[in-house]
Protein backbone atom coordinates (compact mmCIF):
# COMPACT_ATOMS: atom_id res chain seq x y z
CA UNK A 1 0.00 0.00 0.00
CA UNK A 2 1.70 3.42 -1.08
CA UNK A 3 1.95 5.92 1.52
CA UNK A 4 -0.05 9.18 1.45
CA UNK A 5 1.92 12.07 0.59
CA UNK A 6 1.40 15.17 2.67
CA UNK A 7 -0.82 18.18 1.10
CA UNK A 8 1.23 21.09 2.43
CA UNK A 9 -1.93 23.29 1.32
CA UNK A 10 -4.04 21.80 3.66
CA UNK A 11 -1.77 21.12 6.57
CA UNK A 12 -1.10 24.66 6.39
CA UNK A 13 -5.00 25.87 7.04
CA UNK A 14 -4.92 25.64 10.28
CA UNK A 15 -6.00 29.31 10.63
CA UNK A 16 -8.91 27.87 8.36
CA UNK A 17 -9.88 24.83 10.38
CA UNK A 18 -9.58 27.06 13.51
CA UNK A 19 -12.61 29.43 11.92
CA UNK A 20 -14.67 27.05 11.14
CA UNK A 21 -14.57 24.90 14.20
CA UNK A 22 -15.13 28.72 16.28
CA UNK A 23 -18.44 28.93 14.11
CA UNK A 24 -19.77 25.54 15.06
CA UNK A 25 -18.72 26.07 18.88
CA UNK A 26 -21.47 27.82 20.59
CA UNK A 27 -18.37 29.92 21.91
CA UNK A 28 -15.22 30.68 20.27
CA UNK A 29 -13.37 29.64 23.59
CA UNK A 30 -14.47 26.26 23.25
CA UNK A 31 -11.97 25.49 20.55
CA UNK A 32 -8.37 25.22 22.35
CA UNK A 33 -5.13 24.06 21.14
CA UNK A 34 -4.36 22.51 17.45
CA UNK A 35 -3.94 18.70 18.16
CA UNK A 36 -2.33 17.39 14.87
CA UNK A 37 -3.72 16.69 11.18
CA UNK A 38 -4.10 12.91 9.49
CA UNK A 39 -4.66 12.44 5.98
CA UNK A 40 -7.67 11.07 4.99
CA UNK A 41 -7.37 10.78 1.41
CA UNK A 42 -5.20 12.10 -1.24
CA UNK A 43 -5.90 16.26 -0.99
CA UNK A 44 -8.13 15.51 1.83
CA UNK A 45 -6.80 16.31 5.32
CA UNK A 46 -8.76 16.66 9.04
CA UNK A 47 -7.81 19.02 11.76
CA UNK A 48 -8.09 18.31 15.30
CA UNK A 49 -8.48 21.03 18.22
CA UNK A 50 -8.85 20.27 21.71
CA UNK A 51 -12.72 20.84 23.17
CA UNK A 52 -12.65 23.14 26.74
CA UNK A 53 -15.94 22.80 26.94
CA UNK A 54 -17.18 21.58 30.37
CA UNK A 55 -17.66 18.03 30.39
CA UNK A 56 -16.42 17.20 27.06
CA UNK A 57 -13.27 15.69 28.50
CA UNK A 58 -11.14 13.52 25.74
CA UNK A 59 -13.58 15.12 23.13
CA UNK A 60 -12.13 17.08 20.11
CA UNK A 61 -12.57 19.29 17.23
CA UNK A 62 -12.35 17.52 13.90
CA UNK A 63 -12.32 20.04 10.43
CA UNK A 64 -12.05 18.39 7.49
CA UNK A 65 -10.48 20.59 4.47
CA UNK A 66 -9.69 19.30 0.67
CA UNK A 67 -8.48 20.85 -2.41
CA UNK A 68 -9.22 20.41 -5.74
CA UNK A 69 -6.52 19.15 -8.19
CA UNK A 70 -4.56 21.59 -9.41
CA UNK A 71 -5.74 23.88 -6.61
CA UNK A 72 -3.64 26.32 -4.09
CA UNK A 73 -6.81 26.81 -1.90
CA UNK A 74 -8.22 24.88 0.75
CA UNK A 75 -12.20 24.82 1.52
CA UNK A 76 -13.79 23.36 4.74
CA UNK A 77 -15.53 19.99 4.15
CA UNK A 78 -17.08 19.31 7.14
CA UNK A 79 -17.01 20.31 10.77
CA UNK A 80 -17.44 17.34 13.69
CA UNK A 81 -16.96 17.08 17.51
CA UNK A 82 -15.61 13.49 17.83
CA UNK A 83 -14.40 11.94 20.86
CA UNK A 84 -11.20 10.20 21.62
CA UNK A 85 -9.95 7.49 23.21
CA UNK A 86 -10.13 8.33 26.77
CA UNK A 87 -13.23 10.98 26.15
CA UNK A 88 -16.18 11.05 28.68
CA UNK A 89 -19.16 9.18 26.72
CA UNK A 90 -23.20 8.65 27.63
CA UNK A 91 -24.44 5.79 28.18
CA UNK A 92 -25.30 2.96 25.36
CA UNK A 93 -28.88 3.87 23.85
CA UNK A 94 -31.57 1.67 24.43
CA UNK A 95 -34.40 1.34 22.76
CA UNK A 96 -37.97 2.57 24.34
CA UNK A 97 -39.61 -0.82 24.42
CA UNK A 98 -36.68 -2.34 25.99
CA UNK A 99 -36.55 0.37 28.81
CA UNK A 100 -39.61 -0.03 29.65
CA UNK A 101 -39.86 -2.19 33.28
CA UNK A 102 -43.17 -2.99 34.96
CA UNK A 103 -44.77 0.14 36.61
CA UNK A 104 -43.96 2.22 34.25
CA UNK A 105 -46.82 2.62 32.12
CA UNK A 106 -48.33 6.09 32.41
CA UNK A 107 -51.35 7.33 31.20
CA UNK A 108 -51.44 7.88 27.92
CA UNK A 109 -48.56 5.68 27.36
CA UNK A 110 -48.95 2.84 24.48
CA UNK A 111 -46.65 0.01 24.26
CA UNK A 112 -45.36 -0.99 21.13
CA UNK A 113 -47.14 -4.37 19.76
CA UNK A 114 -45.48 -7.68 19.54
CA UNK A 115 -46.36 -9.55 16.80
CA UNK A 116 -44.67 -13.23 17.99
CA UNK A 117 -45.19 -12.58 22.08
CA UNK A 118 -43.91 -15.63 23.92
CA UNK A 119 -46.43 -15.58 26.54
CA UNK A 120 -49.56 -15.56 24.33
CA UNK A 121 -51.04 -18.17 21.73
CA UNK A 122 -53.76 -17.70 19.27
CA UNK A 123 -57.26 -18.32 20.53
CA UNK A 124 -59.00 -20.37 18.27
CA UNK A 125 -60.86 -23.14 18.78
CA UNK A 126 -58.65 -26.19 19.76
CA UNK A 127 -57.82 -28.96 17.37
CA UNK A 128 -55.47 -31.69 18.14
CA UNK A 129 -52.68 -29.22 17.43
CA UNK A 130 -53.44 -26.90 19.90
CA UNK A 131 -54.30 -29.27 22.30
CA UNK A 132 -49.91 -29.80 22.49
CA UNK A 133 -49.49 -26.08 22.79
CA UNK A 134 -51.74 -26.43 26.25
CA UNK A 135 -54.68 -24.42 25.16
CA UNK A 136 -57.26 -25.42 27.82
CA UNK A 137 -60.81 -25.43 26.78
CA UNK A 138 -61.97 -22.68 29.44
CA UNK A 139 -59.97 -20.16 27.77
CA UNK A 140 -61.20 -20.40 24.47
CA UNK A 141 -61.61 -16.50 23.43
CA UNK A 142 -63.51 -16.31 20.47
CA UNK A 143 -63.24 -12.29 20.57
CA UNK A 144 -59.88 -12.55 20.99
CA UNK A 145 -57.14 -13.39 18.47
CA UNK A 146 -54.49 -14.35 21.32
CA UNK A 147 -55.68 -15.82 24.75
CA UNK A 148 -52.64 -16.27 27.42
CA UNK A 149 -50.40 -19.51 26.96
CA UNK A 150 -48.28 -21.88 28.92
CA UNK A 151 -45.49 -19.41 28.87
CA UNK A 152 -47.54 -16.50 30.48
CA UNK A 153 -49.44 -18.35 32.85
CA UNK A 154 -46.34 -19.55 34.55
CA UNK A 155 -44.66 -16.38 34.39
CA UNK A 156 -47.09 -15.04 35.93
CA UNK A 157 -47.83 -17.45 38.64
CA UNK A 158 -44.41 -17.44 39.82
CA UNK A 159 -43.86 -13.96 39.84
CA UNK A 160 -47.27 -13.23 42.03
CA UNK A 161 -46.18 -16.57 43.98
CA UNK A 162 -42.83 -14.90 44.91
CA UNK A 163 -44.35 -11.04 45.44
CA UNK A 164 -46.06 -9.38 47.98
CA UNK A 165 -49.76 -10.75 47.08
CA UNK A 166 -47.94 -14.43 48.38
CA UNK A 167 -47.23 -16.48 50.94
CA UNK A 168 -43.57 -15.18 51.94
CA UNK A 169 -44.42 -11.29 52.61
CA UNK A 170 -45.02 -10.12 56.48
CA UNK A 171 -48.46 -9.80 56.23
CA UNK A 172 -48.61 -13.39 55.12
CA UNK A 173 -46.33 -14.53 57.42
CA UNK A 174 -48.40 -12.65 60.47
CA UNK A 175 -51.50 -14.02 59.49
CA UNK A 176 -53.43 -17.09 61.51
CA UNK A 177 -55.68 -17.85 58.45
CA UNK A 178 -55.08 -18.60 54.79
CA UNK A 179 -56.79 -16.75 52.06
CA UNK A 180 -58.09 -20.07 51.07
CA UNK A 181 -60.48 -19.78 53.61
CA UNK A 182 -61.55 -15.88 53.49
CA UNK A 183 -64.71 -15.43 52.59
CA UNK A 184 -63.98 -12.39 50.49
CA UNK A 185 -61.66 -13.94 48.31
CA UNK A 186 -63.35 -14.50 44.29
CA UNK A 187 -61.22 -17.44 42.72
CA UNK A 188 -59.79 -16.83 39.20
CA UNK A 189 -61.33 -18.92 36.40
CA UNK A 190 -58.38 -21.29 34.43
CA UNK A 191 -56.31 -22.81 35.49
CA UNK A 192 -54.52 -20.11 37.69
CA UNK A 193 -58.04 -20.31 39.99
CA UNK A 194 -56.08 -23.09 41.57
CA UNK A 195 -53.52 -21.60 43.10
CA UNK A 196 -54.91 -17.66 43.47
CA UNK A 197 -58.07 -15.41 43.47
CA UNK A 198 -58.76 -11.49 43.93
CA UNK A 199 -59.60 -10.11 47.45
CA UNK A 200 -62.74 -8.37 47.55
CA UNK A 201 -62.66 -6.93 50.93
CA UNK A 202 -61.64 -3.40 51.20
CA UNK A 203 -60.65 -3.17 54.74
CA UNK A 204 -57.40 -6.01 53.34
CA UNK A 205 -54.87 -3.85 52.13
CA UNK A 206 -55.07 -6.15 49.16
CA UNK A 207 -58.55 -5.28 47.92
CA UNK A 208 -58.72 -5.70 44.45
CA UNK A 209 -55.25 -7.38 44.05
CA UNK A 210 -54.01 -11.05 43.22
CA UNK A 211 -53.91 -12.81 46.12
CA UNK A 212 -52.85 -16.57 46.74
CA UNK A 213 -54.51 -19.40 48.33
CA UNK A 214 -51.28 -19.25 50.73
CA UNK A 215 -51.77 -15.56 51.40
CA UNK A 216 -53.14 -14.00 54.12
CA UNK A 217 -53.98 -10.96 56.28
CA UNK A 218 -55.44 -9.78 59.55
CA UNK A 219 -58.78 -8.94 57.38
CA UNK A 220 -60.26 -12.47 57.44
CA UNK A 221 -63.29 -13.27 56.98
CA UNK A 222 -62.92 -15.86 60.13
CA UNK A 223 -60.90 -14.21 62.54
CA UNK A 224 -62.70 -15.48 65.35
CA UNK A 225 -62.06 -19.11 64.42
CA UNK A 226 -59.65 -21.23 66.39
CA UNK A 227 -55.53 -21.75 65.53
CA UNK A 228 -54.51 -24.23 63.30
CA UNK A 229 -53.96 -27.69 64.37
CA UNK A 230 -50.01 -27.39 65.09
CA UNK A 231 -47.04 -30.15 65.71
CA UNK A 232 -45.95 -28.12 68.42
CA UNK A 233 -46.95 -28.52 71.85
CA UNK A 234 -48.83 -26.23 73.52
CA UNK A 235 -48.23 -24.31 76.71
CA UNK A 236 -49.57 -25.06 80.09
CA UNK A 237 -52.30 -21.98 80.40
CA UNK A 238 -51.59 -19.13 82.94
CA UNK A 239 -54.60 -18.16 84.53
CA UNK A 240 -53.37 -14.70 86.74
CA UNK A 241 -56.77 -14.24 88.10
CA UNK A 242 -56.85 -17.46 90.05
CA UNK A 243 -53.30 -16.75 91.92
CA UNK A 244 -54.23 -16.27 95.37
CA UNK A 245 -51.33 -14.61 97.35
CA UNK A 246 -50.55 -16.23 100.98
CA UNK A 247 -48.35 -14.53 103.33
CA UNK A 248 -46.41 -17.05 105.48
CA UNK A 249 -47.20 -17.69 109.68
CA UNK A 250 -45.56 -18.79 111.91
CA UNK A 251 -47.70 -22.36 111.89
CA UNK A 252 -46.16 -22.98 108.70
CA UNK A 253 -44.06 -26.38 108.34
CA UNK A 254 -40.44 -25.20 107.33
CA UNK A 255 -38.30 -27.12 105.45
CA UNK A 256 -35.11 -28.63 107.00
CA UNK A 257 -31.89 -30.09 106.27
CA UNK A 258 -32.30 -33.74 105.64
CA UNK A 259 -29.12 -35.78 106.99
CA UNK A 260 -28.37 -39.26 105.81
CA UNK A 261 -30.30 -42.02 108.11
CA UNK A 262 -32.97 -39.26 108.86
CA UNK A 263 -36.51 -40.69 108.69
CA UNK A 264 -38.79 -38.68 105.81
CA UNK A 265 -42.32 -38.73 106.24
CA UNK A 266 -44.29 -38.20 102.96
CA UNK A 267 -46.95 -39.90 101.07
CA UNK A 268 -46.85 -43.22 99.87
CA UNK A 269 -45.14 -43.01 96.68
CA UNK A 270 -43.69 -40.02 96.85
CA UNK A 271 -40.86 -38.94 94.38
CA UNK A 272 -38.80 -37.27 96.91
CA UNK A 273 -38.98 -39.55 100.10
CA UNK A 274 -38.14 -42.54 97.11
CA UNK A 275 -34.93 -40.75 95.87
CA UNK A 276 -34.01 -39.76 99.19
CA UNK A 277 -34.43 -42.85 100.43
CA UNK A 278 -32.16 -44.19 97.09
CA UNK A 279 -29.57 -41.76 99.06
CA UNK A 280 -29.96 -43.13 102.21
CA UNK A 281 -27.78 -46.33 103.75
CA UNK A 282 -29.63 -49.12 104.78
CA UNK A 283 -29.32 -49.67 108.76
CA UNK A 284 -27.54 -52.59 110.04
CA UNK A 285 -29.13 -55.75 110.91
CA UNK A 286 -28.59 -57.63 114.38
CA UNK A 287 -26.64 -60.80 113.99
CA UNK A 288 -28.36 -63.44 113.62
CA UNK A 289 -31.20 -61.83 112.26
CA UNK A 290 -29.52 -61.70 108.78
CA UNK A 291 -30.90 -63.97 106.04
CA UNK A 292 -29.32 -67.56 105.90
CA UNK A 293 -29.04 -67.52 110.07
CA UNK A 294 -31.07 -70.05 111.88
Amino acid sequence: MAAKTVDAVLTGAVDLARAAAEEAAARPTDVGEHLGTVVEEDRVVSHRFAVTAPGYRGWHWTVTVARVPRGRVATVSEVELLPGDDALLAAPWVPWEERLRPGDLGAGDVLPFLPDDPRLQPGYTPSDDDEDAGLPLEELALARARVLGPQGRDEAAQRWHLGAHGPTSPVALASTSPCASCGFLVPLSGSLGQVFGVCANEWSPDDGKVVSFDHGCGAHSETDADAPPSLWPEPLPIHADALELVAPTDEDPKLEPVAPGDEVEGPAGDPLVAAMGADTEPEPTPEGDGPGEA
